[in-house]
């Protein structure tokens, strides 16, 4: 979507002369100066910069963005400060790679958006392209554009909502809900793939949520707002997954048994938050997470993906 923004003047219909004073062609007592036309134009200046900077400032805030053309149906996030004023900084959370990231580039004026940055947009080990990023706020929402620069074929359409504002907190009056199951041992009843038309790579077998290498990933039927998990995996040498929650946060699971706590490592809120310990098991083993996930991070409704590990949930608290 293209928006155009005229710039417009006024034209008085006062009887000004050349000189800029009343018609009469009399000089306007010193009190009444400041009405030529100059001085209205630099005012009219001024206050369409204090407007301009006004609009730049509703960018501030975070942002939960759909991508309405990207087949693999990822999240993205983006938060902004500082906009309308020389001093904006951000944060952006998107493909490739899905870490959160300083945004190394970024500008608001006359009411757009731009942000960049240069990685390796088409595959690994590529050389390093700039990706550019153009938005501006329509009715409350950041409707935008995204393309490697110079290939029109990268370009994507993307919307972006405002995240609300949490008020929930713990009061110490929260009491457990019944126990719900989210896997019944026997089959995937409950789940589905996340990305239609992709083959679903999963099984069950033994009891076992099994999946084999580039399978698709599973959400949970069921949705959830406050809640205790109880779940246990098991992954192979070199596996790499994870426990998706909300559609924007990641628990890490990671073949990193006797490494240090990393951000990237299992057990933490990954790109964001590292675990005080890697108490992970060596591949083959089961490990068990149980945590308390309440709202304070996102009013999205909880929606769990189990990534491309071998992974059993047995329920979930809510």
């Amino acid at each position: 979507m293209y928006i155009l923004y005229v710039r417009s003047q006024i034209v008085g219909n006062l009887p000004f002369t050349a000189a800029g004073f009343p018609g009469d062609g009399s000089q306007p007592p010193a009190h009444q100066q400041w009405y030529t036309l100059p001085f209205m134009r630099i005012a009219l200046f001024f206050l369409l910069s204090l407007a301009a900077l006004a609009k730049d400032a509703d960018f501030n805030g975070r942002w939960n963005i759909t991508v309405l053309n990207q087949p693999n149906r990822r999240a993205w996030w983006l938060e902004v400060d500082g906009a309308g004023t020389p001093a904006i900084k951000g944060r952006f959370v998107g493909a490739p790679g899905g870490d959160m990231n300083a945004i190394p580039e970024i500008t608001a004026k006359q009411g757009t958006l731009r942000f960049v940055f240069e990685r390796a947009y088409t595959k690994k080990g590529a050389p390093s392209t700039k990706g550019v990023y153009l938005a501006k706020i329509v009715s409350g929402e950041l409707i935008g554009e995204f393309q490697v620069e110079g290939n029109p074929a990268s370009k994507l359409s993307f919307i972006g909502k405002r995240a609300p504002v949490i008020k929930d907190r713990e009061d110490g009056k929260w009491k457990p809900g019944n126990t719900v199951d989210l896997f019944n041992g026997k089959d995937l009843t409950n789940w589905s793939a996340l990305i239609p038309g992709q083959i679903l790579g999963w099984k069950v077998e033994d009891g076992i949520m099994k999946n084999v290498a580039d399978s698709n990933n599973l959400v949970s039927s069921q949705t959830f707002w406050n809640f205790e998990l109880h779940g246990e995996f098991r992954i192979g040498t070199g596996s790499n997954g994870g426990l998706g929650l909300r559609g924007r946060y990641e628990v890490q699971i990671v073949d990193d048994f006797g490494k240090a706590p990393d951000t990237h490592g299992t057990g933490a809120l990954y790109s964001r938050i590292k675990p005080r310990e890697n108490a992970t098991k060596k591949p083959g083993e089961w490990n068990t997470y149980v945590f308390l996930e309440q709202l304070k991070l996102s009013r999205q409704i909880i929606t769990f993906i189990s990534y491309h590990s071998p992974t059993r949930i047995n329920s979930i608290r809510n």
